[in-house]
């Protein structure tokens, strides 16, 4: 079974989380943790590493004889004996407990010891019954955040976020295709739509033997249980609590699969009211005219039944994207190829982990032509935020790093915070000096949306200011989004040349689609950033270029997709 860097750290985390929850020795925790982190940092492949040379493990920084043992286990069997033995001790509920904000796996652990809490169910009855702010080292404060946080979460739905998702579908996926009676696999549902979240997984196959699918699945190591299995359907949960549904269905049908079992209802709905206006009906086996299958073993061919072309799948939600593709105005969608440039990213000067220097050679081997390294400014304590002086001193050695690398411009910029009384968080003749300014909201969210906006629209009248950061300020599922007026905000980005960012981060996405999609149509340059604190979180851009895909975005809607030279004209320094 494939086993990449992302599942290999997760598993690690999950390994340390479980150890806290245990009360295992703080020493013996950390060394999981920090394995962990080196692993999504690496560049290179741990599964080829296994492959080449096992012992080359124990060269990594923070990865001991041990930890690199069940590194190799991890890699050949899926799993670890350690992993299984926590896993078997605690109930899978206990994970999400740790979804509510402030509550890590030593408070998760106290719970569990002390109240028996299992599950989010437990913990919502607990706090209410106010059995929780009895206990030492919580208190009223924290049972009433816990109770706000398990509302967000009840908001947010039982989903994961995309990057969980993928991970979990794209390897199942890819292990499904090694299986000799296979022909095609196929991730379906709001995971391929790259949904922000997604409530279950669904995967298509067609096959030989739906029963060796069955099988694999079944014995897959990213499987909990199998809740339910019939001959050509199987449903089954996975180990971080997420559902999937498998479905082997024939060679012919597999194009009128995909479409439906794809969704969204509503663009289906459009869909099947179109094939009844043909005399057609379309459903997961085919498109037929009476009892005659007359199309499905592609999409393209579905598509064509009822004289549209083919949609991509970010699109299918009934937002307009049929009249747009009967006008034949479809969008040529943005791809992660189109991308140039990365406009947000930290160092070891704020909360970064990786020199400057480690930063610019990734950007290099990722293909990037330029960057801006912008690091926080001082309101945010936590990440050791640079003051003026501080942050000139960076400037200068951002220079001086700058000038060994002929193949790629680097920008000085700073993360500048918008502060509760509107005022930025360093005074205009630093800011002057910057290339790049990103103004962000970090503190103050729950303002009420008078100030909220007095503070964007201050930074957006800033003439230093280049562009909004992670405009809402919301964290998916777990901290809901500053109250902004978002026509208003926009309209004043436009007229002060000031462009919005798409946070790449899975857990932010921020600007949503459908925000990305209205700043569009307000003429605003979309920038599209990883906010990457090592040299790893280069790789959410992907994520990123999704969330602008389902808001319509080609490359020309972009600011990073142009070349240096047209960029930099686009910058108010």
């Amino acid at each position: 079974m494939s086993m990449t860097n992302p599942d290999v750290a997760r598993a690690l985390t999950e390994t340390a989380d479980l150890l806290e929850i245990q009360g295992a020795n703080s020493f013996r925790v950390r060394a999981y943790r920090n394995a962990a982190h080196a692993i999504e940092d690496l560049v290179d492949s741990v599964s080829d590493l296994v492959a080449e040379n096992p012992a080359s493990l124990r060269e990594l920084p923070g990865i001991g004889a041990d930890i690199a043992l069940k590194m190799q286990q991890l890699v050949q069997t899926g799993t670890f004996p350690l992993l299984e033995e926590l896993r078997s001790e605690f109930p899978p509920g206990l994970l999400q407990v740790m979804r509510i904000p402030g509550l890590g796996p030593k408070k998760a652990g106290v719970l569990f010891h002390e109240l028996k809490i299992q599950s989010l169910d437990d913990l919502k009855a607990a706090a209410e019954q106010g059995r929780i702010s009895v206990i030492k080292g919580f208190g009223k404060k924290t049972e009433q955040s816990i109770l706000e946080g398990l509302s967000q979460v009840a908001s947010h739905g039982n989903r994961v976020l995309i990057s969980q998702a993928r991970a979990a579908a794209e390897r199942i996926e890819a292990d499904l295709r090694t299986l000799s009676s296979v022909h095609r696999v196929a991730i379906a549902g709001s995971c391929r739509r790259r949904r922000e979240t997604c409530r279950d997984l669904d995967m298509l196959a067609t096959a030989e033997s739906s029963r060796e699918v069955m099988d694999a699945l079944a014995k897959h190591p990213l499987v909990h249980e199998v809740l339910s299995r019939g001959e050509t359907k199987q449903r089954v949960r996975l180990r971080d609590g997420i559902e999937m549904d498998l479905r082997v269905v024939p060679e012919e049908s597999f194009g009128a699969a995909l479409v439906y079992f794809t969704g969204s209802k509503d663009h289906n709905i459009v869909l099947r009211k179109r094939a009844v206006e043909r005399g057609l009906k379309i459903n997961e086996y085919g498109v037929f005219k009476g009892e005659e299958r007359v199309a499905g073993t592609t999409e393209e061919e579905v598509y064509e039944t009822v004289d549209l072309p083919w949609i991509p799948p970010e699109l299918r939600e009934n937002r307009g994207e049929i009249e747009k593709a009967l006008e034949g105005n479809l969008p040529e969608l943005i791809t992660l190829d189109d991308i140039r440039g990365d406009l947000h990213m930290h160092t070891n000067a704020t909360d970064g982990v990786a020199t400057i220097e480690e930063m610019v050679e990734a950007a290099i081997d990722w293909g990037l032509e330029y960057i801006a390294i912008t690091d926080h400014s001082k309101r945010v304590t936590m990440a050791n935020g640079l003051d003026a002086m501080r942050l000139r001193e960076h400037w200068d050695h951002i220079r001086e790093v700058s000038e060994s690398y002929k193949k790629i411009h680097v920008l000085l910029g700073i993360e500048c915070d918008i502060l509760e009384n509107a005022e930025l968080d360093l005074p205009d003749d630093v800011l002057a000096e910057a290339d790049w300014v990103i103004a962000v909201l970090h503190y103050g969210l729950k303002q009420p949306r008078e100030q909220v906006m007095k503070r964007l629209l201050n930074a957006v009248q800033n003439p230093h200011v280049d562009v909004i950061g992670h405009p809402s300020g919301r964290l998916i599922g777990k901290r809901a989004p500053a109250a902004i007026d978002f026509k208003t905000l926009f309209k004043a980005a436009a007229d002060h040349n000031v462009m919005m960012e798409i946070n790449a981060n899975p857990a932010r996405l921020d600007l949503d689609d459908l925000q990305a999609a209205a700043a569009k149509d307000h003429g605003i340059p979309i920038v599209i950033n990883t906010d990457a604190h090592s040299q790893g979180g280069l790789d959410v851009m992907e994520y990123g270029v999704d969330q602008a895909r389902r808001a319509g975005l080609t490359a020309d809607d972009v600011a990073n997709t142009r070349t240096f030279a047209k960029f930099r004209k686009m910058l108010k320094s």
